[in-house]
Order: structure tokens, then C-alpha cells, then sequence
């Protein structure tokens, strides 16, 4: 079998500081030497577990930080060495989440000077020692030292003996040291430097985290023990036969016991089999036998093709609903351990998450192992990534130099030799953001060589010369149709853009969840089944990388950059995933569950509901559907919903149950809700994976009272008295309703900006916080020009504009009174020629700080603004005041409410107000202003003030992804313009 060169392979002495890599006219020290590896074995394919003996080396190491690479002796590496005055370290682990230095986090910027190979001597380094004995039984022979992921840069002793260095930080490095192995005390010494040539390939939108982050193990390697492994596991769509061929050295056997194959290794079997998707995640328990060890298989027939322009799997079309996923705990880092992937893995299945893409680098290889078994689509991507280079227009940009070339293969080597056999990875990524060059040209065509099987992905190439899929960034809703139709802008070379044109698309990365947000999902989504080329994206990402930190007062919040004092960071561009750090998830998961859902539960025939499949393999007899019927939130009748196991791609019309009597006048609704029908490895019976809502019946509208109200009059003191409302006779405000008392309500027009309104500098033209700010929203004063009593009325007309402008909004307050109700009618136009939109407009009000809980009838449970609403189920809802806000890191504009007919918030003893809208409104209310909010850096800055500021907003801006991504789309911005809305107030006893 083709198994990979040994051009690294063999232990010979590793150069250090004082005896630098020789050969060019200025000597090297390794660690910025661009070669990858010395002493290093050729990389095989990873497994889980064999018979053969392994030893975890993991837990409380000794270490010794240093602040330079430079001059540092190498005695700590003698077995007798006394390291009783280092320190104790978590292995594996990060040493600057440890007390020992700090974290940085740079997006593109690299953190050290950009002069290629070279780095600065204040060079971090770790020097670490571990002493251990053999278990009992191990046998003599060989071993390898394996480790799976160290930053940067490691060089390696064992028992005094140096076995070599290794550069390639997400990537598995293993040395022979057999015959340096004692029964008792063994001394495992590594020097790990923070930045080394390999951090040059390593620019990757994340945290730098030096350190022995991934697992350290022995392995003991019998005679005849597996070296490599390529399990070759395809799928005819037309036959239903799959193919298994399994290599490996030395010479094997191979037994599936429930296929009845006992094959040798090298040899074909072709029988009837199930397949493997990411729908359907069979999998067959074999196993590989060779002279000296035993290794337990799992194999997933599937066939990945690009053809007739589209990616297929298996003869069909997938749709990738897809997240980026950075590995990452607020705790530790990178050292992640198989309960956090599990849990992700858990959450991604159960918010329809179907594909993930690792960015920017190999995961630990037990992440595939749960992606083969739970079933996801893999996009597996290299550890590389030159971005830094970009701002200096590439030059220097180590992918496009021959001699970062070997370092570069190295890099495809050791994902592709270790994940091979992963049915889950369906593509190989040569990398993220590196510009082109001819050292991705050798990666591709040496992955294509290796294993064909698998279609190449990368986006920073628009020629794409070296991909099977054009693939690209944050590409707006319009270029996508256009991409779509297949009418992108054209390529100068012609026979490259013909290429291109053939090839199916994919937004590698899109929909920034950045904060709130992100918005225009479901607009993506509609491109995505209306145009069968485009195939999907990742959403960037899967999760939050703030790390835990406390204040001195012993408060718990998440850091983002410049929190540790960094010279050179880029704030919270880091917390831009779709779970917070601690993987409680935002509402943008919930968005997205909802935009994805692979069953579409929609209206149809009058007294029918349209079930359509768009699974991409599976049909629907893993399912069981309900319907509910729904007055105002009280479920009136449910039951269950015959469905008909429709193929992938099918819809059929579903006649729904006669509607059962019910109070008339209420607004009523069929819910009708997708759900598992029995335990999956994932998820438990009765999970919803998708719902959808049917109107029944409209409200019918209160009577309008045919007397008039009570008349405006003067009281004690300077107020005027109408119904249940006391105003001050001065500015019109009302001060009491019911004889409690209360700040406003005032026009509003301000929020507190989110990521996607400050946007990104490198977006074109000004972003929406910068213009709100230019006009002055944040700062806009209220003048009173009038107060008047009519008969039955009482009329506020007030100016609201900021100091310096000549912008104003002209906002009348029309109050009458209907028993123990006040109604407000609030008529707003604008004056001048604005050149931007509103972040919002509505009124706030200042409440006693005893309301406790929020009722409401509307959409929920979560937060929803106008192109985040997807997930807003209208319903009854519940739930504290507090526990309406989303603790997004940064703290932004959150926890509005969309669609609500009426809230009521209340004390612990029921009492309190209620507000209905004339039309629907969304409401927001938090124990802090939108200033204060504004002002707030992170979580622990907010502290609840003794108000409830309630917002009862007639109309928001919309989210949109312009903190990377594309802005607000033009329907869902708040355009100035003349504008009118109806509150009715109560209090509630």
C-alpha cells in the first residue's frame, strides 16, 4: 500500500539555540527554522483503542517559565535534575491560563513582529518535566511517544535523551523511544516555545494559547503491530452494494461479523449494505487483525462526488446546515476534554446542526469519532492560516515560498494520514486565509494522490485552481442568487471561469453570530433550497471564546481581548459564536434551529397544514407529529397528526381536526410540532425538531365605547387627572396610573448598539451605530411645546431632537381614558432630511423595581427582532424580569420581545401593569437603562438600579451580520417616516 515517506522519520539530535539549523548563510535556531520536524515518526491513522498497551501521561507536570528561547541551558532535561522550587501543571493545558503569563487574541494581526522566519527574543518558553513508572506487565520492545497538539513549538527529551522537535501546533507528532525506557522513574522532558516559525502558519482568529494542550501518551508497539491503516469503505447508490477494502502494513485480516467478511488486507468485498450519512450514521463494528495486535474498526460506506456541477454523497444533492467550531472551554482553553465535544456535538444534533467545518485546524481526533457515531458532516480543514500577511499585500506570505513547502505538506500529511478513515469527513480543507500560492498547489495535489475520495476545499483562491467547490466569505444575499443562477462576476481567464461555473457553492463561512444576532438567516436559507447549486454554509461560529475571569470583588464575568493587558489585540471579535463560553445557547441558535429545520410545517388547503421533507436521505417515519389547538396561549385540544413516511424531497397536504369549541373573541392557532419518535444516540423520544403555526381564528377587537370618557382636571399640586392617570401639568408626562407611581412613557429611539450595528472598519461606508451617533440618538432631549385638555383628551405635542442637529422627530401623545384604562395614542413625524435609519421607536417608562415576573401573550420565549423572528413562537409565556436578558459578553440591545398583544408585569403578589397594543409591539424590560447598557464593557458593569425600564416599541431596526457579514437587508430597516401607534394601560390588582 502507498503508506507515506520517511523523510522525517529516525531520532538524531535536535539543534538548539547554540547549535542553530546550519546550511544558509544565517544559521537558524530550530524553533524558527521553517522545516517542520525533527526526529519525528511518519504519521499513521489514529484509533481510539487496540489490545496493544498504551499509558496516558497526563496530569500534574513540573514547569518553569522563562521569558526568552534565547541562552536557556537544557540540565532540566537530566533525570536527576532538582525542579523542587517549579511549579505544578495541569497536562494538558494552557501555561498562560495557569498564572503564567497571559492569553493574547489577535484576529489577523500576528502578536510579534512580521519578519519571517525570525521571532523576538521575548519568546516565552516552558519547560516541563514529568517523571513516571512503567506499568506492571509492559513488555521491552518498542514505543512510541505520542503527542496530539502542543503551541508552538516542542522539543523533546526522554531519560536525558533527546528524541527530537516538532513544529504544527493541532497536528499528532510521535517519536520511537523503546529502547529508552526504564521499568521505574522514567523523566520526560519537553521545552515548549510560544512563538516559533510554525505560529507564522498559525494566524488563526483565535486565542494564543502556548502550552501541552491535547493528550500525552506511550504506546507499546509488539512486533507486527498495525504502523498504518487506510480503510477503504464506498457506496453504489444504484446497487445498494458497498465496497470494502482495507490496506494496512504489516499484512492483516479484516472480519465485519455482521457482513460475514473475513477478509485479508488488500483484498475487495462487494455486498448489500446500508449507508452512512450524517442523516443515517450506520455504522459496522469490524475489526483488523495483524501478527502483533488487534485494532477494533468502525466502517461508514458512503461515496462523496462532485459531479454534474452539484457535491453529492452518496448519489444525492446534500444540503449543509453547518456551523464553524473552534475548539475551545472558558476554563481551559484547548484542552478539551471528551464531555465538552460530546456536549457540542449533543447541542449541534439538537438544534438540526448537520455540518461542521473545523476551523482553522485538525480537531482532537475524538471529535470525529463522536461525528462518525452521532452523525455530521465534516469539513475537515488543515492546521494552517497566514492572515497576517494580508495587510502587508502578501508579500513574504510563507504559502507561496518554497522553503515553508515541506512545512506545508507536512502539515496535509498528518490530517490526512490520521483522519482517513473518518466516513464523517467528507472534504479536506487546505487551509483558511492564505492567499495562493505554490506550496497549497503541492498540498492539493498531494492530498489528491493520497485519497481521492475526498473533494478539496479552500476559499482564499478565486480561481479555484486547487478546490472541487467554489467557496466563499460572507457573500451577500444578492451575490449569492447571482452565484445561484450561475451568473457571478466573471474571471479574466475564461477557461478558469468555465470551471468555476461548474462547480457547486458553499458559504464556508456566513451569518456572523457576533453578540445579537445573526440576522437575515432565513433569507440565506431560501437562496439555499431555491438554487440547487448552492449547497449551504457554516455559520460563523460555534461558540463564544470569552475566558473565565473574576473581578476583585470575586464576580465571574467572560474576557474577551485586552482584558490581560495585550499591547496588540482585537476586543471581542473573539465572542462570535452561537453558544456563550459557558455553551448555554443564544438565541441565535434557537434562530437557527428554526431557519433549518429539515421538516418545513406550513399552511396549506383551507383546514390543512403542508408537511414537506427536506431531509436529504431520510424519510419521515422517525417521527411523530402533534397538533395543538391554542385561544390566546391555553391549549384547548391536542392530539395526534397522521403523517405519511414522505420520502426526502416529498410534501403532502395533512387535513387537520375540526376546531373545538372555545370562548369566541380570542385570537386562536393550530401549533403543529415534529417530533422524535423514539430514543436516538442524541436526543430523547418526543424532541422537537421543527414546529410551525396555522392562524384559527382572528381577535375580535374590543367594543369602542360609544359615551365619551372621563374629562381632563386639575388635582392637587401641579398635576391633571384623567381616568386612573395623574400628569404633570407642566411637560404632560404621566407620573401615577392607579395611584402608583411611574416615570414616563417618552419617546425612545435609542439602543444600545449590538456588534452588527458598530459593524466591522473594514465595511464600506459608515455603519449604522457610527451614523446613529453622528445625528446624536444617543443623546436626544425632549422639549414640551403644548399641553392641552380637550373634552375628553389630553394632548402632549413635543419636539425630540439632539443638540447640534437640526434632525427632530415631532411626537404628540393623544391620552383618554375608558374606566379604570388609559389609552395613548402617539402620533410621530419626522422633521428634516435624515440621512440614516432609527435603531428603534417606541416610548420607555421607569417602573417600581418590586415588578418581578413578566406575562405577556406574543411571540417567546426568546428574544426576536425583525430579521431574527423565526424562532418566535406565539404563545403565553412567563418568566422573570431578569431572565429576559441575554448575557451576550459584550453587553448590547437584547431581550426584546416580539409580536406581544399584551404584557403584565407583576409583583410576587400578582399586583402590578398591564399594556395591550394597537397593533402588536415588542417590549424589552431590564432593571438598567440602554445608556447604561451602552456604557457597559462586560456582564458585571450592569448593576439593577431600583427601576424597571420598560420599552414598548412600535418598530426596531433589524439585526442583519455586518460585523463581518453582510448589513441589515433593506426590508427590515427602520426607515424615518411618519408613524403611529396605540398603548392601552392598566394596573393589575
Amino acid at each position: 500500500m502507498p503508506l507515506p515517506d520517511a523523510e522525517h522519520a529516525g531520532p538524531r539530535s535536535a539543534p538548539d539555540a547554540e547549535h542553530p539549523v546550519s546550511g544558509s548563510p544565517h544559521p537558524l535556531p530550530y524553533y524558527e527554522d521553517p522545516s517542520p520536524s525533527s526526529g519525528c515518526r511518519p504519521p499513521r491513522a489514529w484509533y481510539a483503542r487496540s489490545d496493544a498497551r498504551r499509558m496516558s501521561l497526563h496530569g500534574a507536570w513540573r514547569f518553569r517559565l522563562s521569558p526568552t528561547a534565547r541562552g536557556a541551558d537544557t540540565t532540566f532535561a537530566r533525570p536527576d535534575f532538582d525542579d523542587a522550587d517549579w511549579d505544578d501543571l495541569r497536562v494538558p493545558g494552557h501555561w498562560v491560563l495557569a498564572g503564567h503569563g497571559a492569553p493574547v487574541y489577535t484576529n489577523t494581526r500576528y502578536p510579534f513582529p512580521v519578519d519571517p522566519p525570525h521571532l523576538p527574543d521575548e519568546n516565552p518558553t516552558g519547560d516541563h518535566r514529568h517523571a513516571f513508572d512503567l506499568p506492571a506487565g509492559w513488555e521491552p520492545g518498542p514505543a512510541l511517544l505520542r503527542f496530539e497538539g502542543v503551541e508552538s513549538c516542542a522539543r523533546v527529551w526522554l531519560n536525558g535523551q533527546e528524541v527530537g522537535h516538532f513544529k504544527g501546533s493541532r497536528l499528532p507528532h510521535e517519536f520511537e523511544v523503546g529502547h529508552l525506557l526504564r521499568a521505574r522513574r522514567n523523566v520526560l522532558a519537553v521545552r515548549v516555545h510560544q512563538w516559533s516559525s510554525g505560529s507564522y502558519l498559525e494566524d488563526q482568529d483565535q486565542w494564543w494559547l502556548p502550552g501541552v494542550f491535547r493528550e500525552v501518551t506511550l504506546h507499546h508497539r509488539p512486533a507486527g503491530s498495525v504502523a498504518d491503516h487506510f480503510v477503504h469503505a464506498s457506496y453504489d447508490h444504484r446497487t445498494g452494494l458497498g465496497t470494502l477494502r482495507v490496506e494496512c502494513d504489516p499484512a492483516g485480516r479484516v472480519t465485519v461479523a455482521e457482513l460475514g467478511l473475513d477478509l485479508a488486507t488488500g483484498q475487495s468485498a462487494t455486498v448489500p449494505v446500508t449507508p452512512w450519512t450524517a442523516e443515517t450514521p450506520r455504522l459496522y463494528d469490524a475489526e483488523l487483525r495483524t501478527p502483533g495486535e488487534r485494532v477494533p474498526l468502525r466502517v461508514g460506506f458512503r461515496t462523496v462526488r462532485v459531479q454534474d456541477g452539484l457535491l453529492t454523497v452518496n448519489g444525492r444533492r446534500v444540503l449543509f446546515r453547518g456551523v464553524n467550531r473552534h475548539e475551545f472551554d472558558p476554563r481551559y482553553g484547548r484542552a478539551l476534554g471528551p464531555e465538552a465535544m460530546r456536549r457540542d456535538l449533543l447541542l449541534m444534533k439538537r438544534h438540526n446542526v448537520n455540518a461542521v467545518r473545523t476551523s482553522h485546524y485538525p480537531p482532537h481526533p475524538a471529535f470525529l469519532d463522536l461525528c462518525d457515531e452521532l452523525g455530521l458532516w465534516v469539513v475537515e480543514e488543515c492546521d494552517l492560516e497566514t492572515h497576517g500577511f494580508g495587510q502587508q499585500e502578501w508579500r513574504g506570505n510563507p504559502v507561496d515560498d518554497d522553503a515553508w513547502t515541506p512545512a506545508l505538506l507536512d502539515r496535509a500529511r498528518r490530517m490526512v494520514e490520521r483522519d482517513k478513515n473518518h466516513p464523517s469527513v467528507i472534504m479536506w480543507s487546505l487551509g483558511n486565509e492564505c492567499g495562493t500560492g505554490r506550496g497549497l498547489s503541492a498540498m492539493a495535489a498531494w492530498m489528491r494522490e493520497r485519497d481521492p475520495s475526498r473533494p478539496l476545499h479552500y476559499e482564499g483562491d478565486p480561481s479555484c485552481a486547487d478546490t472541487d467547490v467554489y467557496s466563499r466569505m460572507y457573500a451577500d444575499h444578492a451575490e449569492v442568487a447571482r452565484i445561484g443562477r450561475r451568473e457571478e462576476e466573471p474571471l479574466a481567464d475564461p477557461a478558469a471561469d468555465a470551471r468555476r461555473r461548474q462547480l457547486p457553492f458553499l458559504l464556508c463561512e456566513y451569518a456572523h453570530a457576533m453578540g445579537n444576532g445573526p440576522g437575515g438567516l432565513s433569507e440565506y436559507q431560501r437562496l439555499f433550497e431555491t438554487y440547487e447549486r448552492c449547497q449551504g454554509g457554516f455559520v460563523w461560529e460555534w461558540i463564544d471564546h470569552g475566558l473565565r475571569k473574576r473581578t476583585p470583588y470575586g464576580e465571574t464575568f467572560f474576557a474577551y481581548g485586552g482584558d490581560f493587558g495585550e499591547e496588540l489585540h482585537d476586543g471581542n471579535f473573539v465572542c462570535d459564536g452561537l453558544v456563550l463560553p459557558d455553551r448555554v445557547p443564544s438565541p441565535g441558535l434557537a434562530e437557527f434551529k428554526k431557519v433549518v429545520e429539515p421538516v418545513r410545517i406550513g399552511a396549506g388547503l383551507p383546514r390543512a397544514v403542508r408537511i414537506g421533507n427536506l431531509h436529504d436521505f431520510a424519510d419521515l417515519s422517525h417521527l411523530a407529529f402533534r397538533w395543538s389547538y391554542e385561544a390566546e396561549g391555553d391549549v384547548l385540544a391536542e392530539g395526534p397528526l397522521t403523517v405519511p413516511p414522505l420520502a426526502p424531497g416529498a410534501s403532502a397536504e395533512v387535513a387537520l381536526p375540526p376546531k373545538p369549541a372555545g370562548r369566541r373573541g380570542r385570537e386562536a392557532l393550530w401549533t403543529v410540532r415534529a417530533l422524535l419518535a423514539a430514543d436516538t444516540p442524541w436526543a430523547a423520544a418526543d424532541h422537537e425538531v421543527a414546529w410551525g403555526q396555522l392562524p384559527a381564528a382572528p381577535a375580535t377587537p374590543p367594543p369602542v365605547p360609544r359615551s365619551a370618557g372621563p374629562r381632563p382636571r386639575h388635582g392637587e399640586g401641579n398635576l391633571i387627572l384623567l381616568g386612573p392617570g395623574a400628569f404633570d401639568a407642566t411637560t404632560g408626562v404621566l407620573r401615577y396610573l392607579d395611584g402608583v407611581q411611574l416615570e414616563g412613557p417618552r419617546l425612545d429611539v435609542w439602543r444600545a448598539p449590538t456588534d452588527n450595528d458598530e459593524g466591522a472598519p473594514w465595511q464600506p461606508g459608515p455603519r449604522p451605530a457610527e451614523q446613529w451617533r453622528r445625528v446624536g440618538l444617543h443623546r436626544m432631549r425632549h422639549r414640551v411645546a403644548t399641553v392641552e385638555c380637550g373634552r375628553d383628551t389630553l394632548t402632549v405635542r413635543t419636539r425630540v431632537a439632539s443638540a447640534g442637529s437640526g434632525l427632530a422627530l415631532d411626537a404628540d401623545y393623544r391620552w383618554s381614558a375608558d374606566g379604570g384604562r388609559l389609552r395613548l395614542e402617539v402620533s410621530v413625524r419626522p422633521y428634516g432630511d435624515w440621512p440614516c435609519p432609527l435603531p428603534r421607536l417606541g416610548v420607555r417608562m421607569g417602573l417600581c423595581g418590586s415588578l418581578m415576573t413578566a406575562r405577556w401573550y406574543g411571540g417567546g420565549p426568546g428574544e426576536a427582532y425583525p430579521d431574527t423572528r423565526a424562532a418566535a413562537r406565539t404563545g403565553l409565556w412567563s418568566m422573570p424580569v431578569d431572565a429576559l436578558q441575554t448575557p451576550y459578553v459584550r453587553p448590547q440591545e437584547n431581550g426584546a420581545r416580539i409580536g406581544t398583544r399584551w404584557v403584565e408585569l407583576a409583583r410576587s403578589d400578582g399586583s402590578g401593569l398591564r399594556v395591550e397594543g394597537e397593533p402588536e409591539f415588542w417590549f424589552t424590560a431590564r432593571r438598567w437603562t440602554s445608556e447604561q447598557l451602552d456604557a457597559a464593557r462586560h456582564t458585571t458593569d450592569l448593576t439593577p438600579g431600583d427601576r424597571v425600564w420598560l420599552h414598548l416599541d412600535h418598530a426596531q431596526h433589524g439585526i442583519g451580520s455586518l460585523s463581518c457579514g453582510p448589513g441589515v437587508l433593506p426590508e427590515y430597516a427602520l426607515t424615518v417616516a411618519p408613524a403611529r401607534f396605540v398603548l392601552v394601560l392598566r394596573t393589575v390588582r
